[in-house]
């Protein structure tokens, strides 16, 4: 018996597929020697590699977008269905800070009941008042259900890097090898001292916008800093998936993975309030 046909896509979810954006594919040189980055996460070395033409989101999935898939599927996220999630200390009011169990080796992180992307920090808080950031606490294992409704997938590693590079070769960032050229702020990433203090020099504290900051040579924003993004590969075999592009937690004292050849990972069933993702197709 030949399988069911899928059925019709809402125009909430073509309308996903058609704000993507054209790339040409093509030869490139992926990943890093640079005595700043690390080894250990496999970045290096600098190797040639090659992708065919493809399309991605210029940004990454919006509060708006997945509530707009939430309400057409009525999907559960993992987070909602385990009744918990991570979510930064500094985000927290005192008393839920406290109460909450912190991470052991990283102590900036609390294990908040009620944590999800409805209430990123938790109970009392909600994502109403953020439409237009990056929706977070959402797994690897949610991306894929969002990518399957809206007709797209998730990027590869090779195509993410690409497309992050904004056609610049071998840059440190996707803007130049320059953090803040001429002063100015190009992402959102942790300013002061981590974790302890903040000094929000770019008015940011926690998610940004998606649309923030200048977007690269091929038009895309925030592929370094704010969250970090799903891509579609593994990271150590059935065990981790790929992240890339750092967050705003990300700082040059413990963290400097806001560069474009960076990469980190997690369990496809974990979330936190600094993960999300981008289409692609």
């Amino acid at each position: 018996m030949a399988p069911a046909p899928p059925p019709p896509r809402s125009a909430s979810a073509l309308r996903v597929a058609r704000q993507l954006v054209d790339l040409p594919g093509g030869r490139f040189l992926m990943g890093t020697d640079d005595p700043t980055g690390f080894p250990a996460d496999g970045e290096g070395p600098v190797r040639e590699a090659e992708t065919a033409p493809f399309r991605i989101a210029p940004a990454a999935v919006t509060n708006a977008q997945f509530a707009t898939f939430v309400k057409a599927t009525g999907h559960v996220t993992e987070a909602e269905r385990f009744g918990v999630s991570f979510v930064f200390a500094g985000l927290l009011p005192d008393q839920l800070a406290s109460s909450s169990p912190t991470v052991a080796a990283v102590p900036w992180w609390r294990a908040v009941q009620g944590a999800d992307w409805r209430r990123p920090a938790g109970p009392g808080s909600s994502f109403a008042p953020r439409q237009n950031h990056p929706v977070v606490h959402v797994s690897w294992n949610d991306a894929q259900a969002y990518c399957a409704w809206s007709g797209t997938r998730l990027p590869t590693e090779v195509e993410w890097e690409y497309a992050a590079r904004g056609g610049l070769e071998q840059q440190r960032y996707p803007w130049g090898d320059e953090l803040t050229p001429g002063g100015t702020q190009m992402c959102n990433i942790w300013q002061g001292e981590f974790p302890t203090h903040n000094t929000a020099a770019h008015r940011r504290f926690g998610t940004a916008p998606v649309t923030s900051y200048r977007p690269n040579g091929y038009g895309l924003y925030n592929v370094v800093g704010n969250v970090w993004e799903w891509c579609e590969d593994w990271f150590t075999p059935d065990a981790s998936r790929v992240m890339r592009g750092g967050s705003y937690l990300c700082h040059d004292s413990y963290c400097n993975r806001y560069r474009v050849a960076a990469r980190s990972s997690n369990t496809p069933d974990s979330s936190t309030g600094n993960i999300g993702f981008r289409v692609a197709a």
